[in-house]
Parts: C-alpha cells; structure tokens; sequence
C-alpha cells in the first residue's frame, strides 16, 4: 500500500504479511509515523509513535452466491490462489460503499457472466487469524449467458451430490445450509 505522508511524501511498505497472513501494520496511514505494539483494548495493537493513534486492520468482506441452473449449481474454477485450479462457489469482495447483496450480484455476473437477483442470506462466516469475512447469497438467475469471468479457468454446473474439487473446504457445509434452507422453503410452499 502506499499513502501520502504529512509533508507530501510517499511512504511505502504501510503493510507486511506475517507468517499467519494477518496484516502487520509498520507505518500508521494518516501521517507515515513508524507503529510499535501496545497492549491497548484486550491485544497488541500497532500504535502511531508520533500521534499515539491506534491503527485498527479491519477485515474485508466477501460476498459469495448460490445459483442453479438446470437443477445444478453454479460454480468456478479458480484461477488465483488460493485454491488455483479448484472449484468454489462464484464469489469476490465487496468495494467500500458498495451495497452488499450488489456487490455479490456483481461479482457473479462478473465471475459467470450470469445476472441473479440475491433471494435470501445463507449464511455468515468468519474464523479466527482470517482476514475475511464471507457473506452467502441465496439467488434465482435472470439472465445473461453461463461463460467464465477474468478470474476463473473455468465456469460449470454440478450435481451437489457429485462436487468436483473444492478450493475451500467450508464450500461443502455452506452448500449443505443452502440446502437444507431450500428444503425448507419448499416445506412452507
């Protein structure tokens, strides 16, 4: 990342990866101040040496869809890490400002080239160390045509009782709540 400092310089390197990939803050973004850690609300937090301001690394959100088509679920191949060359459930992270159930209507047409209209919330999920937080969409397709995005290899449709290879692992408990949820929907029609 790089940011203006106070007197108009660039400073770089505001952020490095540690061996948990969880971002480690070096330079606090509103004035380029070095940080060091302090034991500040519960944990070590990178602090502004010059300021004392705490920089806060907040998580990013990632917005996923359910779709069928056919009577299959619609899914991609990555092309990125991690899970290169895997299966996951058409998904991406949602820009700052961005209305959320768009943001994941955007990014599966971006990913398919298939427009959905988002039907219900599936399910939220977090862990600790990741810097993450994935929000599934339940959807019905309204158009466009099934071809695959920049950041897939490949775009296809699967039985759930026949997936091929998942990128992540949490895919299959999250399949499996979408459609537990779609049984019981169908039990109240």
């Amino acid at each position: 990342m790089i940011g203006r400092g106070t007197a108009g310089r660039i400073s770089t390197a505001v952020y490095t990866i540690t061996g948990n990939d969880m971002e480690e803050v070096r330079f606090y973004q509103r004035c380029g101040s070095p940080t060091e850690s302090q034991f500040r609300h519960g944990r070590l937090r990178p602090v502004c040496t010059k300021c004392g301001a705490i920089s806060f690394a907040d998580p990013k959100v990632v917005v996923a869809v359910i779709a069928e088509m056919g009577g299959k679920i619609v899914m991609i191949r990555r092309d990125n890490e991690p899970g290169r060359g895997k299966w996951t459930i058409p998904g991406g992270f949602a820009d700052r400002g961005e209305i959320v159930e768009e943001a994941a209507a955007r990014e599966f047409l971006e990913e398919t080239g298939l427009k959905t209209e988002v039907t219900g919330l599936i399910g939220v999920y977090s862990k600790s160390e990741d810097t993450n937080i994935l929000v599934v969409y339940g959807s019905k397709l309204v158009g466009g045509e099934l071809v695959a995005g920049q950041e897939a290899q490949d775009v296809g449709l699967f039985d759930i009782e026949s997936l091929p290879p998942l990128a992540f692992e949490r895919d299959v408990s999250i399949l499996k709540e979408w459609q537990a949820a779609k049984a019981r929907r169908r039990g109240r029609a």
